[in-house]
């Protein structure tokens, strides 16, 4: 058996939530896809399904298996369209979703060069700070700010953001400074509706993450609308650097918390696997890879 058909077959089954409707998605009787993973996991020596007649389970080694196996099948689709695409001129509408502050900090500038350089792809540009549904809401591709969670998305790292603390001297003067990431449960916080670890501050400990669960008298789904509170003493902020450099350069925000580590808020070009998107796209993520690699510097501290 084919190594990757096996485990093609194995992850369909597994996203589809059942040998029917792997079958009837891949075009394969269910005896077939049955007998696939029967071989795989006779080859492997290790039972990767629970099969009951009411459900299908993964077993721990099938779960481990399941997500090398997600990760090499969509790299293996990549390197695919990748190599087709370049035998076609970039052309065609390229929709395209990105956080409203990045979008118009980054995107902005960036795109009338693109366009200039591929003038026969129009872009489709929506702005806003939620996880959108690729591919239910027709996009091509999300630039998404922050740990990405494991999906059969492909994503593509342009680069990095630091996440960082920050609140302005007239807040520090009235409320002091927190001394330990514990200290921000009894502080004003400025809480991002999309974080996805809620209102937990994640700090790093070594290898090891921690939560601290904050509150405070504002949330909201931008960026830009808790920079602007911060600035004007309301509470402390915890976000992506990119977002504050400009206020902690000329002091209208100071860091905090600077002795410890915070998880880095990765950017990432993100697009579904196995569509037949071209030129258009591959020229567009190379184009935010090599613009984004220059554009990104350390956020810039005040100094102390």
């Amino acid at each position: 058996m084919d190594p990757v058909s096996g485990m093609a077959v194995f992850a369909r089954v597994v996203e589809a939530n059942g040998f029917t409707a792997a079958a009837r998605a891949l075009g394969l009787s269910k005896a077939a896809v049955s007998k696939q993973v029967a071989r795989l996991e006779d080859r492997l020596g290790v039972r990767l399904l629970n099969r009951s007649t009411r459900r299908l389970g993964l077993t721990e080694a099938g779960r481990d298996y399941y997500e090398r196996a997600r990760r090499i099948l969509a790299e293996i689709e990549e390197a695919e369209l990748s190599a087709a695409s370049r035998q076609a001129n970039p052309r065609g509408l390229l929709r395209v979703n990105a956080p409203v502050t990045f979008g118009q900090m980054y995107l902005a500038p960036l795109l009338p060069v693109f366009m200039r350089r591929h003038p026969q792809v129009r872009v489709d540009l929506v702005l806003n700070d939620r996880f959108v549904d690729l591919i239910e809401e027709g996009f091509d591709l999300a630039v998404r700010v922050a740990d990405l969670p494991s999906s059969s998305l492909i994503a593509r790292r342009l680069c990095g953001a630091r996440h960082v603390v920050a609140a302005s001297p007239s807040y520090l003067r009235d409320r002091g400074a927190p001394a330990h990431p514990r200290d921000l449960a009894r502080h004003d916080c400025l809480l991002y509706s999309y974080l996805s670890s809620g209102d937990e501050w994640l700090f790093l400990d070594g290898d090891a993450a921690f939560g601290v669960r904050v509150g405070g008298p504002l949330r909201a789904n931008n960026g830009d609308v808790l920079r602007h509170a911060a600035i004007a003493g309301l509470g402390i902020v915890y976000t992506p650097d990119f977002i504050v450099a400009d206020a902690l350069a000329d002091g209208s925000l100071t860091p905090l918390l600077e002795n410890w580590r915070l998880p880095e808020a990765g950017i990432h070009a993100v697009y579904p696997p196995g569509r037949p998107l071209g030129a258009k796209l591959r020229v567009f993520v190379e184009f935010l890879a090599e613009s984004m690699g220059r554009a990104r510097e350390p956020a810039p501290h005040r100094a102390r």
